[in-house]
């Protein structure tokens, strides 16, 4: 059904010399065509009036038919909208190369990838896959949203997050909160993971893993894809490594352990993604930096408790008037060290996001930094940005007296 339909909508191929886009447009439509589409990413808006990050196009069935599902990703919230096949196959070819710039087919057997520069000049590169697998039939999505995370994993009952109703395993109502928190970090994770390209096996420590809900959780996502975890959760306190060793063993887990250990004496080990939760002001930073070390892909990092730049902060004179109160003065502090930490991210070659990764209500230490490793041309376009980006740095610091930052510190071998 699939192919018959998506047949009838190839175009004669391109000759060798047609422009990039009609060649990868007429990738796309082989794939779809032959049951081969696994997903197509297009990144690098051109313009920001939406605010638009990016935009991934899947194949899905609904109600018995194939159709194109579009995920808008914008900076502060997600739009999904889905296309008949003609109807998707034309909306890409009027957003290929003029409201992106880049563009990724991944298929079972190649992996396709477009580019625009700056100048307009268009490329294209294909990468065949070895020992490629059949790509899965399109989902359905006449159902009701799933969780990421199986409710019925028995870790969670182990973690007293969910305990038996009826013989069933159910959510502890007081846990309610943590259970969409871990599953919200999830699906970003889930994100990342797919932006960075990353393949099984995936390396990831997790620093101050304190209960082991999160490294439980990301553990159990990456099984689930197939993606062979190989997972390491660090903590200062020997009494939660025992208990969350005591279910790895307990449950037969592999790829997943826990050793007690700090940030800050950590040995650079190769990593895929780097996750520091809740790290405490300057630890922060640590952990960033042994991130960047450690070649990471993806650095999730959610701080707290800024202290370092606070008692450094000359205030500028037309702001004296608004943080002459504490409370003020703490929010912009604070802001000011998110911002340095994320601007030194992207001068190492790293997308950097700054956001809001679960509602106050759900919890008060709710500040997400996200940095995912540029790669290709976009590589190659952050790299030229490098004397941009430091410079403003040093004027921030500027504007704010500041002498010193911790990254920063590390980053300059201090």
């Amino acid at each position: 059904m699939v192919a018959t339909l998506f047949t009838s909508l190839i175009t004669p191929p391109p000759v060798a010399t047609a422009p990039a886009h009609e060649r990868f447009l007429h990738l796309v439509r082989l794939a779809l065509a032959g049951e081969q589409f696994g997903k197509l990413l297009l990144s690098g808006p051109v313009g920001d009036e939406q605010e638009v990050e990016r935009l991934t196009v899947r194949l899905v069935e609904l109600r018995g038919e194939p159709a194109l599902s579009f995920l808008w990703r914008h900076r502060t919230k997600d739009v999904t909208k889905n296309h008949a096949p003609e109807a998707g196959l034309a909306e890409i070819a009027t957003l290929l190369g003029a409201r992106f710039r880049n563009a990724h087919l991944h298929t079972a057997a190649e992996e396709v990838q477009f580019a625009v520069s700056r100048k307009g000049r268009e490329t294209l590169r294909v990468t065949r896959l070895d020992g490629a697998a059949d790509t899965p039939a399109p989902a359905a999505h006449d159902k009701a949203k799933q969780r990421p995370l199986d409710i019925a994993h028995p870790v969670w009952s182990a973690l007293g997050l969910t305990h038996l109703v009826k013989g069933e395993p159910a959510l502890v109502p007081a846990m309610a909160r943590k259970w969409k928190q871990i599953n919200r970090f999830v699906e970003i994770l889930s994100s990342a993971v797919d932006e960075a390209g990353l393949q099984g096996p995936v390396r990831v420590a997790d620093f101050g893993s304190g209960k082991g809900y999160l490294t439980f959780a990301v553990h159990d996502w990456l099984q689930s894809q197939q993606l062979q975890p190989r997972v390491t959760g660090i903590e200062l306190r020997d009494d939660m490594v025992q208990l969350c060793g005591g279910i790895v063993d307990n449950e037969g887990l592999t790829g997943l352990r826990f050793d007690q250990g700090d940030v800050r004496t950590q040995a650079v080990q190769p990593l895929d993604v780097m996750i520091a939760l809740h790290a405490c002001d300057i630890a922060t930073d640590h952990a960033l930096h042994v991130g960047l070390q450690s070649g990471a892909r993806v650095i999730m990092s959610s701080p707290c408790c800024h202290k370092e730049l606070r008692p450094q902060m000359t205030l500028p004179a037309v702001l004296r008037p608004m943080l002459q109160h504490g409370i003020h003065l703490g929010q912009e502090a604070e802001m000011v060290t998110d911002s340095l930490r994320a601007l030194l991210l992207e001068s190492q070659g790293y997308r950097t996001q700054v956001f809001e990764f679960i509602a106050l209500e759900h919890t008060s230490k709710n500040k997400m930094i996200l940095a995912v490793k540029a790669q290709g041309l976009a590589a190659e376009a952050m790299a030229a940005r490098r004397p941009e980006l430091l410079a403003q740095i040093a004027e921030i610091k500027r504007f704010y007296g500041l002498r010193e930052q911790r990254l920063e510190q590390l980053l300059a071998g201090a």
